[in-house]
C-alpha cells in the first residue's frame, strides 16, 4: 500500500501538544530538547503549558508546530515500520516534510521557520492585511471576484484547501470587498479569519526575499522521499530546487487540493497526518471521500494507527 505522510501548518497549535509523547518516548523528548538548544529559549515549555497567547505569535507558532510534528514523526518511525512514498505539508508543514525526506536537518528547519514567522509577521503592519475563508465558490470564480475587488490593492486566493473551501488574503479593505462580492455570487459563507498577517499573497514578497538570505546559509541533503510542494502541487526530488520553491511558497497560494489529488493519481492509498490536530485529515475527506486517513499526535492516536 502506497502511503503519504502529511504535516499540518499554522492554526493547528494548542497548549499541551507534545507533552504526552515526550513523557512516554525519549525520541520525542530529544526533539524538543534539540529545538530548545537551537532556538535558545524553552519552546518545549511553551508547547506543553502555553500560554495560548504566546503560542499564537507567528514567530513561535511555526517552530512549535514543526517541533511537535517531527517529534511525532520520530515516535512513529520508532514504533512502526511504516514508510512513506510521498511527503507533503500545508504551508509551514512543508518544512516538516523536508525533514521527513532527509533534505533538511531538524535544527536548520526549526531555526529557519522561526525567522520565516518573524519575516511574515513584519511584512505587513498589523491591521493592514487580512485573510478570509470562502465556502461554496469555485477557484476560477473566486479569482475573478478577487480581481474585481482588488482595485489598486491586493487580494487573491491564498489556500486552495478543498473543493469549495478557499482562503483569500490581501489588504484588509480589499478582502472585505471580496467577501461581499463572494456573498453576492452565491458563496455559502465568507468570513474573516483570526490571523495576524495576510499569508500566501503578494504582500508577503518582502518576507520571501528575507527568507532567501536565511536559506542561503542552510546546507541541504538529497531527498530520500519525494516532497509534493505547495507551489507546484507535484513531487520534487531535486535538492537544487528546494530553496527557490520555499521562497516562492511564502507569497504563492497553497495548492493543497491539487497536491492531494496528485498523490492519489500517483497511487497513494492512505494518508497519515503527523503533528497536532486533524485538520488535513478533514480536508482529505472532502477531496477524496473514501480515502483512508489517520493521524499521530498522542498515545491514543498512535495506538489506533
Amino acid at each position: 500500500m502506497m502511503l503519504a505522510f502529511i504535516f499540518p501548518g499554522q492554526g493547528a497549535q494548542h497548549a499541551g501538544m507534545g507533552k504526552e509523547l515526550s513523557e512516554n518516548f525519549s525520541v520525542a523528548r530529544e526533539v524538543f530538547e534539540e529545538a530548545n538548544d537551537a532556538l535558545g529559549f524553552d519552546l518545549a515549555k511553551m508547547c506543553y503549558e502555553g500560554p495560548e497567547e504566546d503560542l499564537k505569535l507567528t514567530a513561535n507558532t511555526q517552530p512549535a508546530i514543526l517541533t511537535m510534528s517531527v517529534a511525532a514523526l520520530r515516535v512513529l518511525q520508532q514504533e512502526s515500520d511504516l514508510q512513506a512514498d510521498f511527503v507533503a505539508g500545508h504551508s509551514l508543514g512543508e518544512y516538516s516534510a523536508l525533514v521527513a525526506s532527509g533534505g533538511m536537518t531538524f535544527a536548520d528547519a526549526v531555526c529557519t521557520v522561526r525567522q520565516r514567522g518573524t519575516f511574515m509577521q513584519q511584512a505587513v503592519p498589523v491591521g493592514e492585511g487580512a485573510m478570509a475563508a470562502v465556502l461554496g465558490v469555485d477557484g476560477e470564480t473566486l479569482e475573478k471576484i478577487c480581481a474585481e475587488a482588488a482595485g489598486d490593492q491586493i487580494v487573491s486566493p491564498a489556500n486552495f484547501n478543498s473543493p469549495g473551501q478557499i482562503v483569500i488574503a490581501g489588504h484588509t479593505a480589499a478582502v472585505e470587498r471580496a467577501i461581499e462580492l463572494a456573498k453576492e455570487n452565491g458563496a455559502k459563507k465568507a468570513m474573516p479569519l483570526p490571523v495576524s498577517a495576510p499569508f500566501h499573497c503578494a504582500l508577503m514578497k518582502p518576507a520571501g526575499e528575507q527568507l532567501a538570505g536565511v536559506l542561503d546559509a542552510v546546507t541541504l541533503s538529497a531527498l530520500a522521499i519525494p516532497v509534493v510542494t505547495n507551489v507546484e502541487a507535484s513531487a520534487n526530488s531535486d535538492m537544487a530546487r528546494v530553496k527557490s520553491l520555499l521562497v516562492s511558497q511564502v507569497s504563492a497560494p497553497v495548492r493543497w487540493d491539487e497536491s492531494v489529488r496528485y498523490m492519489v493519481e500517483q497511487g497513494v492509498e492512505r494518508f497519515i497526518e503527523i503533528g497536532p490536530g486533524k485538520v488535513l485529515c478533514g480536508l482529505i475527506k472532502r477531496i477524496e471521500r473514501r480515502m483512508p486517513v489517520a493521524n499521530v499526535e498522542n498515545l491514543a492516536s498512535l495506538k489506533a494507527l
